[in-house]
């Protein structure tokens, strides 16, 4: 079967852990939902329930929350072939503390909570496909975390610029600062210095 590029895209990640029948591939397929969001449209805001778990097949958006003071704190970059979202709040039903923003014109395929248990009922190894996703998640999380805690600003921009190279050039200075837990200002500087080396 002929699958849109969006299909295969997702298909592809999908592969890397499970195999799946054609017939599988029609239904899940199936229970996805397309969703476009425009450059600086929120796909989410906080307080909102997450509707959906999200697979980027095109653009770019951020994942943050704010502080008192109502600075961004930048958790992560999504871009084609990253799933996102605020799973806590897919799972449990309850508002989440997450803004999702779109820094370019974003396509997505979304699948709903509703089509999300029916697929593991109706194609169980599935599960097995997200747990193993989940479970790079947290690892990356970790990860971060320990980043943040044992590494100066300028290991972690570099670490970030080694890690993700694809993403670098398609954000703001100013977000990835916040992504750092830096200022700005610090951020031209880091930057200055490594250019520099």
């Amino acid at each position: 079967m002929n699958y849109k590029a969006s299909h295969t895209l997702i298909l592809s990640n999908i592969s890397r852990f499970i195999d799946l029948t054609e017939l599988e591939k029609q239904k899940y397929i199936s229970l996805l939902s397309e969703i476009k969001v425009k450059k600086k449209d929120f796909l989410m805001q906080a307080g909102e329930i997450t509707k959906y778990e999200y697979f980027i097949t095109k653009g770019c958006l951020k994942v943050y929350t704010l502080d008192e003071e109502g600075a961004p704190h930048i958790s992560m970059f999504a871009i084609e072939d990253y799933w996102t979202g605020d799973l806590s709040s897919f799972m449990t039903k309850e508002p989440s503390r997450y803004y999702i923003k779109a820094t370019e014109h974003s396509e997505l395929l979304g699948i709903s909570r509703e089509n999300y248990d029916l697929l593991f009922r109706e194609i169980p190894k599935f599960e097995r496909f997200y747990r193993i996703l989940y479970q790079k998640s947290l690892i990356s999380y970790i990860r971060r975390s320990n980043y943040g805690i044992s590494l100066t600003a300028e290991e972690r921009y570099l670490e970030f610029k080694k890690k993700y190279p694809q993403i670098v050039s398609r954000i703001t200075q100013k977000d990835l600062a916040a992504y750092l837990g830096i200022t700005p200002e610090f951020m031209s500087k880091i930057i200055s210095r490594v250019n520099r080396m």
